[in-house]
């Protein structure tokens, strides 16, 4: 009975269309999210290769760098997703641990006030946490799903 009027309501709202419809909208925005980071890469490439003409400031520089890898690992973690229809976390984990590291390189630590710090160093700790505990936790959810089959069948 139930399964008659979810099936129904699926055939009403043709629910599988709309899905589909959806992630197609969902993919196109995310290509283009990927042509902006990779014109925005070009941009900065180009910025930081004239600045080379200029005399040397080697805090910019180092700054234009460390975006750029930023740009490139947030292009990484893009493409995974449409490849793989999923975020990859620990690629996540990776470009925060870069751009908390970056904002503490280009300001100094001696300049950072240090409750500041503290709570950077803190953030970076459960960040590496998080990076370190993540393939134990995919083994103990694959060992899940091995040990309860029935459950990936419905899935």
């Amino acid at each position: 009975m139930v399964k008659k009027v979810l099936a129904d309501l699926n055939s009403y709202f043709q629910r599988d269309k709309i899905v589909r419809n959806l992630e197609f909208f969902q993919d196109f925005i995310i290509v283009f999210l990927c042509l902006g980071l990779f014109c925005v890469m070009l941009i900065r490439l180009v910025d930081m290769f004239s600045s080379f003409l200029r005399p040397l400031d080697l805090r910019q520089v180092t700054s234009d760098i460390l975006f750029i890898l930023i740009l490139v690992e947030l292009f990484r973690l893009l493409i995974d997703y449409i490849e793989a229809q999923s975020i990859s976390v620990a690629a996540a984990v990776e470009i925060t641990i870069v751009s908390a590291l970056r904002e503490v390189i280009l300001r100094g630590v001696l300049e950072i006030p240090r409750d500041q710090l503290l709570s950077i160093a803190v953030f970076l700790v459960v960040l590496a946490g998080i990076f370190i505990a993540l393939p134990r936790m995919s083994r103990l959810f694959e060992h899940s799903r091995i040990a309860h089959p029935e459950t990936t069948e419905h899935s």
